[in-house]
């Protein structure tokens, strides 16, 4: 199933807009390139709504907020609903800050998302309207693991249906639901959190499948998450003594570059529950 979403990003090579952390913005371009997708970034008010208009998609993360960049996602977004663009939401650190956490659920009033992407604890601050983290990592605490793994697809589910998006939870077990259904992917290696934005790049590279797969968001949500997951275990293949996670990060972004809808479909490790 899940190759045909990788290759009508190759087909369309969609345009995604990013308003994204600034320590990871040169990977998510990277990335969507190497999808096959095209990245623009523009995080200034004045220049939002012409940005906007040209783009298929918006992907929207708070990880690095101040005032202007606020401003700026409200205005995209709005312009983003009115254009009928996909539209994703990556609540970087919400749970970590007050700013953090009042900017989601802000943003989530105002904006409707196509899908929500973040770990477990960030989606749960949104769910719960408050929670904690660690930083931008998830509090371990919260991790889903094979023993909690029916709690966590009812929660998914549940939060899913309340609001109206599509939830993706991604960690070491992934999980992707629009409220009826819900994928449990198990694509991935552990070393990928070592690297800084893995899930930024996903967020990035997530808009691109869902801007080029609109008549299923779910779908083109659990393809992406493959995608990332199965780079990240041919990119460890390759990996050779003396390598380092600098390296890891760079054999990443080669194997979306290099990945083919065939090898996609081969390598996916899901399930629907």
């Amino acid at each position: 199933m899940v190759g045909k979403y990788l290759e009508q990003v190759r087909t369309k090579a969609p345009l995604i807009h990013n308003i994204t952390n600034y320590v990871t913005v040169n990977d998510v371009a990277n990335v969507l390139l190497a999808c096959g997708g095209s990245p623009i970034m523009s995080d200034e008010p004045a220049d939002i709504i012409d940005i906007t208009s040209i783009c298929n998609g918006l992907n929207i993360n708070i990880g690095t907020l101040n005032v202007r960049t606020i401003e700026a996602m409200y205005a995209a977004g709005e312009k983003s609903n009115e254009l009928n663009h996909a539209v994703l939401l990556d609540p970087v650190g919400a749970g970590a800050s007050k700013l953090r956490t009042d900017t989601a659920l802000g943003l989530i009033e105002k904006i409707h998302f196509d899908v929500i992407r973040g770990n477990i604890s960030e989606i749960k601050t949104l769910a719960l309207g408050n929670g904690t983290t660690k930083g931008v990592d998830a509090d371990m605490a919260d991790a889903v693991t094979d023993e909690n793994l029916d709690q966590a697809v009812a929660f998914v589910k549940g939060y899913a249906a309340q609001s109206g998006s599509v939830i993706a939870i991604t960690g070491a077990i992934d999980l992707i639901s629009d409220g009826k259904i819900c994928y449990v992917v198990h694509n991935g290696r552990p070393e990928m959190g070592r690297i800084t934005g893995t899930g930024c790049q996903l967020s990035g590279m997530m808009t691109a499948f869902l801007a080029a797969n609109p008549d299923d968001i779910c779908g083109a949500a659990t393809a992406a998450v493959c995608t990332m997951g199965l780079a990240g275990e041919i990119a460890y293949d390759y990996m050779q003594q003396g390598d380092g996670n600098a390296t890891y990060r760079n054999r990443i972004i080669d194997a979306i570059y290099n990945m083919t809808p065939e090898m996609l479909e081969k390598g996916a490790k899901y399930e629907v529950r």
